[in-house]
C-alpha cells in the first residue's frame, strides 16, 4: 500500500495516466495525494476531472487556484474569456454540475497524522501551525459548501489584505486564506503576501523570500507537500516537498512516494504543445 503525491495536472490527462502506469497504481490498495489545479491550460480538463472523481476514496485532492476559478466560471461569477478557453468543453459537458459540485466539496488542506505530512496547493502562512492551517482551510471549505458559495467565489479575487490578522472578518478573511493556501509563493520580510511574483526565487527582488524560508515557521515539525510554483521545480526535503515540475510547459509530471523513509521520485514527460 503506497501513498503517492503528484503535482499539478492542469488537464494533462495522458501524462497522468502514464505516470500511474509507472507507479503500478492500484486504487484498491494505494492512495494518491494531488496538489490541486486539476484543470485549465491543458487539453483534457474534462477527462482529467472525470477520471480523478472516478477514483473515489483512493484519491485526496486539495483545491488550487485554477480549480476555484473553474467553480467561479460555472457559478457565473466571472466572465469567460480566451485565457480560459481550455475549460469550455468542461463547462458545456452534460455532467458539469455534478463535477463542480464534487470539486466544491474538496478540502484546501489535508493532514495525515501518521505521516506527519500536510498537503496544500501553494503553501501555508508562517504564523499558522498545522492545526491553525486546517482550521483556516475549514472556514473556506464551509463557505464553499454553504448557500452563499456563489458570492464567496465572486469575492475571492484580489490581492488584499496582504497580512494575516485574527481580526479579519467576512469575505476579506476568506480571501486572505484562499490567497495564502492557493496563490502564495513569496512573502516580504514583514510577512506580507506578494502575489505578483511567479518566477524563480533567485529572481525575486530584495526583501522577498519563499514562504517556506520565513524566519518563524509555526508549522515546523510537519512536512508540507505543495505544488503551484513550477518555476521552483522539484525539491524533496524532510521539511517540505515542492512537486509542481511544469508538466503543462512540457517538462515533467512528478510523483513522490510519501510513506517510505526515503521518498521515491517517479517522473514522466509532460504535455508538449
Amino acid at each position: 500500500m503506497g501513498v503517492y503525491a503528484i503535482g499539478d495536472l492542469q488537464g494533462c490527462y495522458d501524462p497522468f495516466r502514464r505516470l500511474l502506469d509507472e507507479l503500478d497504481f492500484d486504487p484498491a490498495a494505494d492512495t494518491l495525494w494531488l496538489t490541486g489545479d486539476l484543470v485549465n491550460r491543458g487539453p483534457k480538463s474534462l477527462k482529467t476531472l472525470r477520471f480523478v472523481k472516478s477514483l473515489g476514496d483512493s484519491v485526496i485532492t486539495v483545491l488550487g487556484n485554477h480549480d476555484l476559478h473553474l467553480l467561479a466560471l460555472h457559478a457565473g461569477m466571472v466572465r469567460r474569456g480566451k485565457r480560459f478557453s481550455s475549460l469550455n468543453s468542461l463547462l458545456k459537458a452534460d455532467d458539469v454540475d455534478e463535477l463542480c459540485d464534487w470539486l466544491r466539496h474538496q478540502p484546501l488542506a489535508h493532514y495525515d497524522k501518521k505521516l506527519k505530512t500536510m498537503l496544500v496547493h501553494a503553501g501555508t502562512y508562517p504564523d499558522w501551525n498545522t492545526k491553525k492551517t486546517l482550521r483556516r482551510a475549514a472556514e473556506v471549505e464551509a463557505a464553499l459548501q454553504g448557500d452563499d458559495y456563489h458570492n464567496v467565489l465572486g469575492k475571492m479575487y484580489g490581492n488584499t489584505p496582504t497580512k494575516w490578522s485574527g481580526n479579519l472578518t467576512g469575505y476579506k478573511r476568506l480571501r486572505f486564506i484562499i490567497n495564502c493556501l492557493t496563490r502564495m509563493r513569496v512573502l516580504t520580510r514583514g510577512g506580507r503576501l506578494d502575489l505578483n511574483f511567479s518566477g524563480s526565487p533567485f529572481r525575486a527582488r530584495r526583501g522577498l523570500r519563499p514562504w517556506f524560508e520565513a524566519e518563524e515557521r509555526a508549522w515546523a515539525g510537519t512536512r508540507i507537500v505543495f505544488g503551484h510554483w513550477s518555476a521552483l521545480g522539484l525539491i524533496v526535503l524532510p521539511e517540505y516537498i515542492s512537486i509542481d515540475t511544469g508538466c503543462i510547459w512540457g517538462r515533467q509530471l512528478t510523483a513522490v512516494r510519501l510513506d517510505k523513509r526515503r521518498p521515491r521520485v517517479v517522473q514522466v514527460h509532460g504535455q508538449y504543445w
